[in-house]
């Protein structure tokens, strides 16, 4: 067995500690990767403290991971000892099904395996990038250009992808008015490349402190979403909104941001399902939607996209030693705009 250090959760109510396990030895089409950074997502503290019902325990998360390949199977012939490289969301999918052919194995049909918390198929629980090492199939290793700074690139494995493909999907560029909802570490994601796309690009916010940094990041305009006299101004003129908040909130005066035919996406995973006035959708045919990060050649073509334009995330690195209080920090909006892990740290006293 491949031997693996990181931090762990060993149920909802404790927090993340130092925790020794085993991973597969690498079959003949896995990547051993030495992990470097990791970043720290939202979607890690929900699942650690199971606010979505489904945690397994113990759990070292971490999805968001950049690293050195340390070994190769026999039968790897796209990577090599030394190549910096990304895992992200997922880490195995059918490889068979309709979604999983057409390049979508984020929505593989018999269900895609998640990084870390779920049983893979060879009966093991997964264990995410909050650790010293990863092994993974080589379907799911992604090339990352040494032009970039890796710590600036953990995100976009994710919050990344995750914003990118439905700005992608809904061709978000020149002439299209995009709305992004939320300016954190999916949001500042979506500002940059909806505005790197060429679209005019609507930040909304609730926190006028913001209003400068959205400016900064590419924002166009910027709108104080709790003024309802801000957003009457914008009423029916959006092609498309992105919704990236991850807490429960309203989203009915975006819908009526809406053109006609106008489509709404959500990215953010609220614990509490929304209220929708259904007058919103039915009387401007507007549509709602929802996306998931991308398939593995959608992600390497944002890899490949962000090193042409130098586009990395905004990050804060710490040591994991600061992974507890950096949770909390998340869950109070107190990061611009993504915590990235520095796993050199785990060797730290």
């Amino acid at each position: 067995m491949t031997q693996s250090h990181g931090w762990a959760a060993q149920s909802a109510a404790t927090p993340l500690a130092p925790f020794r396990f085993s991973r597969r030895d690498p079959r003949e089409n896995d990547v051993v990767v030495d992990i470097q950074f990791c970043g720290v997502c939202h979607s890690d503290i929900h699942f650690v403290r199971n606010e979505w019902g489904n945690a397994v325990y113990p759990v070292v998360p971490g999805h968001e991971i950049i690293g050195r390949v340390s070994a190769v199977g026999s039968s790897v012939s796209k990577f090599k000892p030394g190549d910096l490289v990304g895992v992200g969301v997922i880490v195995d999918s059918c490889r068979q099904c309709p979604s999983c052919k057409a390049g979508d194995e984020q929505y593989c049909d018999v269900g895609a395996t998640l990084t870390y918390g779920v049983a893979d198929r060879y009966g093991d629980l997964t264990q995410g990038g909050y650790s010293s090492n990863i092994v993974v199939h080589q379907h799911f290793v992604h090339t990352v250009s040494s032009k970039l700074d890796p710590a600036g690139v953990a995100p976009l494995l994710c919050a990344g992808i995750t914003t990118y493909s439905p700005l992608r999907h809904w061709q978000a560029g020149p002439n299209k008015k995009v709305g992004v909802v939320g300016l954190g570490g999916l949001g500042h994601m979506a500002l940059k490349f909806a505005h790197s796309f060429g679209a005019h690009v609507v930040q909304f916010t609730t926190s006028e402190s913001k209003v400068d940094d959205a400016k900064r990041l590419g924002a166009d305009d910027v709108v104080i979403s709790k003024d309802p006299a801000a957003m009457k101004k914008h009423a029916g003129s959006f092609d498309f909104i992105l919704d990236t908040v991850s807490a429960p909130h309203d989203i009915n005066p975006y819908l009526e941001a809406l053109k006609r035919d106008a489509t709404y996406a959500q990215v953010g995973l609220p614990d509490k399902p929304p209220i929708i006035h259904m007058g919103h959708l039915l009387f401007r045919r507007r549509s709602m939607s929802g996306s998931i990060i991308g398939g593995m050649a959608e992600t390497q073509e944002m890899l490949d996209y962000c090193a042409e334009k130098n586009i990395t995330a905004d990050v804060e690195v710490i040591p994991i030693q600061q992974i507890n209080e950096a949770f909390e920090r998340v869950v109070g909006a107190q990061v611009k705009y993504r915590f990235v892990i520095d796993m050199a740290s785990l060797n730290r006293a």
